[in-house]
This record gives C-alpha cells, sequence and structure tokens, in this order.
C-alpha cells in the first residue's frame, strides 16, 4: 500500500479540498497521513482514522510585528519535524493545500526528494504557495487565468475538490433544522470559517427588512451568536459540518465570502449568490479576484466589502432575485466546478512515477 502525506491548514478553506479526497484516495488504496499544526481547524476536521502529525509553523506576514523576528525560528523548527516525520512515515508523495504549516513540509520533503504537489484554489497564488513552489514538482490551479503567475511547466489547471456529500443535502431535512416554512424563500450567509463581524452586523442591522422576504439561515462564526435575537425567520449557526449539506440544499438565495472553495461550491450547486468579497485592508485582495472573476462569468452578484451596508445589502439581493433564472443558466452551462477527478489523477502520476 502506498502512503501519503497530505498538509494544509490555518483555515477551513485549506482543508476541505482535503475532505472532498480523502475517500477517492482511499479507494485508490493509499494510507494517509496529515500534518498540520497542533492548535490549527485542520486538527479538528480531519477524519479520527488518518493519522494526525502536529508541527510548528510561522506566520510569514506583510505588515511590521515583533513575532516578525521570532516566527522564522518556528518554520526552522517545524521544517526539522517535517523532516523526521516523513523519514518515519516515507510517503510516495506530498499533497500540499496551501496554508503557512505547509511551507516546511513542502521544504523537508524536497530535501528528501519527496515529490510535492501543491494545489491553488484562489485566483492568484498566496505567499506559502509561492515559496512552496521552489520545492514542488507541480502545482494545481483553480482558474485558467492563475497560469499568468506560476511556471508553465510545472501547472495544470484542474479546478478545486468539492465534497460529494454537499450534493446529497435534502432541502426537508435543512429546513426541519431551521424550523422554517417550504413555502417561503431561504437566503443562506456564510461570512467564512471564522464568521465575518462585519456582514453578521449588517444582515442583524438588516434583519426587520430581510425578514420580509426571506427566511435566514445565518452561519456566524465559532463565539459569534446573538441570543438576543428570537425570530422565527431567522436562525443561527455558529459552524456547520454535517448539518451544511442540508442547508445548502434547503437555500435559494446564499450571501458569502468569495473565498475559491465557497465559490465553486455555489457554482457546482447552482445557487443564486451574492459575493462579498474580504476588502484588501483584511487580505491580500485574493477574494476580489475571485469575485470579479464570477460576476465576469455571470455566476455572481458582487458588493464590495467598503460599500457594504444594510441598504446595498438589500438592493444587491433584490437585483439577484430579479435575475434568478439568468445566474442559475450561468452556472449550469458553465465547465468550471468540481475537480476531484482531476486533483485525484495528478496525484497519482506523481505518487506513481
Amino acid at each position: 500500500m502506498k502512503r501519503l502525506v497530505l498538509t494544509g491548514g490555518g483555515t477551513a478553506g485549506h482543508v476541505t479540498p482535503h475532505l472532498a479526497l480523502i475517500p477517492h484516495l482511499e479507494a485508490e488504496g493509499y494510507e494517509l497521513h496529515y500534518i498540520g499544526t497542533s492548535d490549527g481547524i485542520e486538527r479538528e476536521l480531519i477524519p479520527a482514522r488518518i493519522p494526525y502529525y502536529a508541527i510548528a509553523a510561522g506566520k510569514l506576514r506583510r505588515y511590521f510585528d515583533w513575532r516578525n523576528l521570532t516566527d522564522p525560528f518556528r518554520v526552522l523548527k517545524g521544517i526539522g519535524q517535517a523532516w523526521r516525520i516523513l523519514r518515519k512515515v516515507r510517503p510516495a508523495a506530498i499533497f500540499s493545500k496551501g496554508g503557512f504549516v505547509t511551507v516546511p513540509v513542502a521544504a523537508a520533503g524536497w530535501m528528501l526528494g519527496i515529490p510535492v504537489l501543491l494545489h491553488e484554489s484562489d485566483y492568484s497564488p498566496g505567499l506559502a504557495n509561492r515559496i512552496s513552489l521552489r520545492f514542488a514538482r507541480r502545482i494545481c490551479l483553480t482558474f485558467p487565468e492563475s497560469l499568468q503567475y506560476v511556471p508553465k511547466d510545472k501547472a495544470v489547471v484542474t479546478g478545486t475538490p468539492i465534497r460529494e456529500e454537499l450534493r446529497h443535502g435534502s432541502r426537508d431535512a435543512g429546513l426541519k433544522l431551521c424550523r422554517f416554512s417550504p413555502a417561503r424563500p431561504t437566503l443562506l450567509v456564510m461570512g467564512g470559517s471564522l464568521g465575518s463581524q462585519i456582514i453578521n452586523q449588517v444582515i442583524r442591522d438588516a434583519l426587520p427588512e430581510l425578514i420580509e422576504d426571506f427566511q435566514v439561515i445565518h452561519l456566524v462564526g465559532r463565539g459569534n451568536l446573538d441570543h438576543t435575537i428570537a425570530n422565527r425567520a431567522y436562525c443561527q449557526f455558529e459552524y456547520a459540518a454535517e448539518e451544511l449539506p442540508h442547508l445548502f440544499a434547503a437555500a435559494d438565495y446564499v450571501v458569502s465570502r468569495a473565498g475559491a472553495n465557497s465559490i465553486f461550491e455555489l457554482c457546482t450547486l447552482r445557487k443564486p449568490n451574492l459575493l462579498i468579497p474580504l476588502s484588501r485592508q483584511a487580505s491580500r485582495g485574493d477574494q476580489i479576484l475571485n469575485a470579479q472573476s464570477f460576476a465576469k462569468q455571470g455566476f455572481s452578484v458582487v458588493l464590495e466589502e467598503e460599500n457594504l451596508s444594510p441598504e446595498s445589502l438589500l438592493a444587491a439581493l433584490s437585483e439577484l432575485q430579479r435575475s434568478r433564472d439568468k445566474y442559475i443558466q450561468a452556472m449550469a452551462q458553465s465547465k468550471l466546478g468540481d475537480g476531484t477527478t482531476n486533483v485525484v489523477r495528478e496525484i497519482k502520476a506523481l505518487a506513481e512515477r
């Protein structure tokens, strides 16, 4: 049995593609191992049956922070830890999804001659993947436009893996979870795995108007529940795991951040959506590029975070309602979407070489 090491972490976006791939890789007969951090969300999300190894990782910040002086030593420590783990596991290949924990793993893999395959979900590669690319044999891309950012001889456009279970949610089960009526339109609001304070606040400020047209399912992020709100047309969850396929099935419209995994899930499920990308003040601008690409292809309405208010939110949702069929048709005709088969093919090619 050939072994594979998977790595990625920091946010759910760096982990959920692994969750889509794991059943397919196990079906191909691979023994899987995972390298992440001790306190990252990846430790919670990776199935318990897969051996998990924690290493040190340092964040590479673009702004001044005193931890910039100490984190390089954490990276070096992480490389040593990853080197020892890889020597023990002896995988045929490493599949890296991104996040700063992956840099030590890719470097250690390169030192040991283990082939490394990267995957980049966003329109433009993140810093961790740009660093790791020098240690990698191949990088899988989600957007065709991303080819301009990486060496062509290392790149292949695969799309992004989508969790199969998301396709099999039950609308009735989702509505039952929220005690909602099947007779009214349902709006699902997602602010990312950590939640979004600004989206949460605007949704709650606009709630009296929203519930005139929608039942609202609101994924608020851990620690962000507001127990003062009591309305039968509003249902809050900190985070949805097993419930998510059913909540997607119940949703007629979705408000979301513009992380690549989330928006490709929306495209695959053909959910009319309003995207609110992270601003450049809070990110490197990758979500803005993702959202612009989807708007250009006719999949999404986009509302910049700087322009977000209860009034602009309601106006954007009105536009989404008016053109609902147009957006569904555009997504149905798209060749983008589930890249699971393509990524599994690339992993097998590298592991069996």
